[in-house]
């Protein structure tokens, strides 16, 4: 049985409380599989001990672990003697989709367990639902006529707001798509279960599996998504919040400002994303130079030293900066995880951002700490994957 990540929470391993009864031997298995995911290589031993399960049922899950090809023993290093017997994820087969559909590309690749992009496929989404679901379709089984029978899920990653119990996507602002059937009609054409979640939210759960390598104990975050729009996906206490009817976190249409290079996905020249998306800083660029490139390209042309580049992408770093400020002012977070293209180019306005967010907070609060994604440019195609990953170590029903 598949259940909604939402419904559990990301395990922390400082606060776990081992279950002893035989009626809930899953929640005992559960804990056993995410040590080893966030602490493999480990023995038997240091499971039994941070645990306080008995070494006898420490080795009986193992086991069952091992025989459904969950995870392995490797050999570590010998300190004289006989070399310890380590447990770590099994890899190299793939488990799962992820599809990244992008306002501009749609990535759509497989994984395995440890999040390893096995391969992936790529092309231009089309404004079209129609067609971008077909050449959704089109590419999964491609990739899953080259694993039969291998891949068990499939998750997606859209700028959309999704309502992910139902597994349905409620509109796209920026395609105009309403009540798009996408997941239904990749769902029926794949024959597994999919899981569709926002794309800033995606990003935000990808940080809890895959990064927050500065900031690995932070539990309260949020993950400012900065694309062609801006979305934040808001994690409390390791889950991610969704609120009423499942769309919390559209700050990319707060209003900072007046008469912005752009007007948002909704028509306003008014609203953070309007001011700070990648979109604005490629407006700023081509009013400068009458040149249209990519975000990336700009990125590049930056870190080459181009004047007008570094110009419109430190504007649009501080727009980012009072957008963050403001995120903070109202939630206080632990952390600001900053992901996208533009987080490549963090040596660049990392110090313009964290200026422009101090100039907004008042004296006094708590100090947040304000990071690029160790993802970069790949925080939505990793949501993506962890949506099933997320999934399946939170069940773990074998």
């Amino acid at each position: 049985m598949l259940y909604n990540y939402l419904d559990m929470r990301r395990i922390d391993l400082k606060k776990v409380s081992v279950a002893r009864s035989n009626t809930i031997r899953d929640i005992n298995r559960q804990i056993v599989l995410n040590y080893v995911r966030e602490k493999g290589p480990i023995s038997r031993a240091d499971i039994a001990k941070e645990t306080d399960l008995q070494r006898s049922t420490v080795s009986h899950i193992v086991k069952e672990l091992t025989d459904f090809n969950l995870i392995k023993e490797i050999y570590g290093e010998s300190s004289g003697g006989r070399p310890p017997a380590l447990l770590t994820l099994r890899s190299a087969r793939p488990v799962a989709i992820g599809i990244e559909l992008g306002t501009s590309n749609t990535v759509v690749g497989c994984c395995d367990l440890t999040g390893r992009v096995i391969e992936k496929d790529e092309f231009e989404t089309d404004p079209d639902e129609l067609r971008t679901t077909e050449m959704i379709i089109r590419s999964v089984r491609g990739i899953m006529d080259k694993h039969p029978g291998k891949i068990e899920s499939i998750g997606v990653s859209l700028p959309a707001l999704v309502d992910s119990t139902k597994k349905h996507v409620l509109f796209s602002p920026h395609f105009a798509w309403s009540d798009p059937q996408i997941i239904e009609r990749l769902e029926a054409a794949a024959g597994v279960p999919v899981i569709a979640e926002n794309d800033a939210n995606a990003a935000a759960l990808a940080e809890l599996w895959f990064g927050r390598l500065a900031i690995p104990d932070v539990r309260d975050f949020i993950m400012v998504f900065i694309e062609n729009g801006i979305g934040t996906g808001i994690v409390f206490d390791g889950q991610i919040y969704r609120g009423k009817g499942g769309v919390a976190g559209e700050f990319g249409h707060m209003r900072i400002g007046t008469d912005a290079p752009i007007s948002c996905a909704n028509g306003s020249d008014e609203c953070w994303e309007a001011f700070a998306s990648e979109r604005a800083a490629l407006s700023r660029y081509a009013k400068f130079s009458g040149r249209s490139i990519s975000f990336a390209e700009l990125v590049d042309l930056a870190f080459d030293g181009d004047a007008e580049a570094l110009s419109a992408i430190k504007e649009t770093a501080h727009y980012i900066g009072l957008g963050l400020g403001n995120l903070i002012q109202g939630l206080s977070p632990e952390a600001i995880m900053v992901g996208g293209t533009i987080s490549e180019a963090w040596s660049l306005v990392g110090a313009d951002i964290i200026s422009a967010t101090d100039s907004v907070v008042c004296q006094g609060m708590t100090g947040t700490r304000i990071l690029p994604s160790t993802l970069g440019r790949n925080s939505a195609l990793m949501g993506a994957f962890s949506l099933v990953l997320a999934d399946k170590f939170a069940s773990v029903s074998i």
